[in-house]
């Protein structure tokens, strides 16, 4: 409704969605390879935590390896480091002002 149609790729294709093929290259190499999974139920959660840290946490080439802070921060507080999946995937950021 909104004018939005699919476009309809052939099969074995992997170079035209580079997008999603370099979050398939990014989470298998930063984060599956170094796990061992046994059920469904574990790599939901692996692969909500992981997408959580790319766009919020990660620092990503195409933004200058600048990530912009959500909230105002005081430039003299405190330094914390955010652990995710047991301290597979960690970032540091200054607490909120």
């Amino acid at each position: 409704s909104s004018g939005v149609k699919p476009l309809k790729l052939p099969p074995r294709s992997p170079d035209l969605n580079a997008y999603a093929e370099r979050f398939v290259k990014s989470v298998k190499s930063e984060c599956l390879n170094h796990l061992i999974l046994s059920s469904v139920k574990q790599l939901e959660y692996v692969l909500n935590s992981y997408r959580d840290y790319y766009h919020h946490e990660r620092i990503h080439q195409s933004l200058g390896r600048i990530i912009e802070p959500i909230h105002k921060t005081d430039e003299d507080a405190e330094i914390v480091c955010i652990e995710r999946l047991g301290g597979l995937l960690k970032s540091y950021h200054r607490l909120v002002a």
